[in-house]
């Protein structure tokens, strides 16, 4: 089963996001299992400080590495677990990724918050970085929380329906196509009359016209990097 942790300031905003939907469906189906450790519970000072002014000079605070270190370290993982730790200036997080996160055993996702964390944490423990885009939010609770649904929807048995996992965005290296439910008519916008054909072949043919449309015109690079 695999563990997943967060060393955060604000646990609460992540189990908002892990006690819904499938996420929570695959906690109570014993699929996954979250952890969770505060900084502040190890600090020393009657203040519980977790942060300090950079060295640099730079404008705002900067996490502390000693308590982030053993907030990690309380967690007791195996000598594997994964340390990812969201960051602007890193890889974006794509779904490649989530596929291989899914296989780990243990991952720790630690979530900074002022200006970040000191970058020493990083080195120490050999954390993967990852950036969900070209964008910065207060801290890396939003981010953690939507990678570790991206990895726990990958988890099998996690989804009521496995096949939906093949249409998803990214799995064939093209967006999804479309898609529609009923009515056929709605506010005098109709469904595409070839979703209603009932013709398999030409369904196929449709969709994955559309998909390369899409991925041409939001997300080229899918298709250079297949070629």
């Amino acid at each position: 089963m695999p563990r997943i942790a967060f060393v955060t300031l604000f646990p609460d905003m992540i189990r908002a996001a892990v006690e819904d939907s499938i996420v929570q469906r695959a906690v109570r189906a014993g699929l996954v299992t979250f952890h969770f450790a505060n900084p502040r519970d190890f600090t020393t000072d009657r203040h519980r400080t977790v942060d300090d002014s950079p060295y640099s000079g730079e404008p705002g605070m900067l996490m502390k590495a000693e308590p982030i270190a053993l907030a990690v370290e309380s967690l007791d993982c195996g000598p594997g677990a994964l340390i990812v730790i969201p960051e602007p200036a890193a890889p974006r997080f794509v779904q490649a990724d989530a596929n291989e996160l899914a296989t780990a055993a243990e991952i720790v996702f630690i979530c900074g918050h002022y200006e970040g964390i000191d970058k020493r944490v990083s080195e120490y423990f050999q954390a993967r970085e990852y950036s969900i885009g070209d964008f910065v939010v207060t801290g890396g609770e939003l981010p953690a929380a939507m990678m570790a649904d991206a990895i726990v929807r990958k988890l099998p048995g996690a989804l009521g329906n496995e096949d939906s996992l093949g249409a998803d965005s990214f799995t064939n290296g093209l967006l999804s196509a479309p898609n529609y439910t009923r009515p056929e008519v709605w506010r005098d916008l109709r469904v595409p009359e070839v979703l209603l054909s009932g013709h398999h072949a030409e369904v196929a043919k449709w969709r994955k016209q559309q998909a390369l449309k899409l991925t041409r015109k939001f997300r080229p690079e899918l298709l250079e990097e297949g070629e």
